[in-house]
């Protein structure tokens, strides 16, 4: 594991404009499960079981909206949470100029707490609430202290919707070109806490025409022969060593 990571330490060390790409992996060690891993979910005013994907879609969102915010609120907000080691290595990369952009599938926003300024979240963001009448913003803390289940605006009365791109809506057009745009700049593409399995997000590496790519991951992935490193470890204890305990 010291080869790997001295390795790591190096493809960063000669690098200047690079760009981290992550998913759920990235925030397990800030004690967000990732919620795909759960098994089917029992609704019994529906009388069935549904996969989080399903609670998740517009469909669910549009004819069940009591279910759908009961799961959102759940599993999905943890407003406890704290940037661990991989958010704030990637903000220290930044702060340093070495890193230019982070490109997450997380909404989670750990990635902003941590001090990292240029974040494309592909999936949208639970910080960020909106009506569906009016489009009054509405933060976290004010969604969630609107009366009942279901969030109604002040305003006009209309569902409050968070920001979070659901199953069976398309990502944002500015986000994706901004994503694309810095992939396909940089000259070290890093990606940590993500199996690659969930798309269109994971198709954006392809965008990546630099030499050198890293995977972070637990677990193998189907992406492990094209990278130049592969490191299967926890992605905050492996960027705490090379980059936390370097850039100071």
């Amino acid at each position: 594991m010291n080869n790997k990571i001295n390795q790591l330490k190096e493809l960063i060390q000669k690098s200047n404009n690079i760009v981290f790409f992550g998913g759920a992996g990235v925030s397990t060690e800030s004690n967000i499960p990732d919620f795909r891993s759960s098994s089917g979910l029992f609704s019994e005013r529906l009388n069935k079981n549904f996969t989080p994907e399903q609670l998740v879609s517009h469909t669910f969102f549009v004819r069940y909206p009591d279910e759908f915010f009961k799961f959102y609120k759940d599993k999905l907000i943890y407003q406890d949470a704290k940037p661990n080691n991989a958010h704030k290595a990637l903000a220290k990369l930044e702060e340093i100029g070495k890193l230019k952009a982070v490109v997450t599938q997380n909404i989670d926003g750990l990635h902003q707490m941590a001090g990292s300024k240029t974040v494309y979240e592909l999936h949208g963001s639970v910080h960020r609430n909106y009506c569906t009448k009016c489009h009054k913003f509405f933060d976290l803390d004010s969604m969630l202290a609107l009366d009942g289940n279901i969030p109604h605006c002040d305003k006009c009365g209309g569902v409050v919707k968070p920001d979070v791109v659901l199953y069976e809506e398309g990502l944002d057009n500015a986000t994706i070109e901004g994503a694309i745009r810095a992939i396909s700049s940089a000259d070290l593409l890093i990606i940590g806490g993500t199996s690659l399995v969930v798309y269109p997000a994971a198709s954006f590496i392809n965008y990546y025409r630099g030499k050198d790519m890293v995977l972070i991951n637990k677990s193998s992935t189907g992406y492990d022969n094209e990278a130049s490193l592969v490191i299967n470890d926890a992605i905050g204890e492996v960027l705490k060593e090379a980059v936390l305990d370097v850039y100071k």
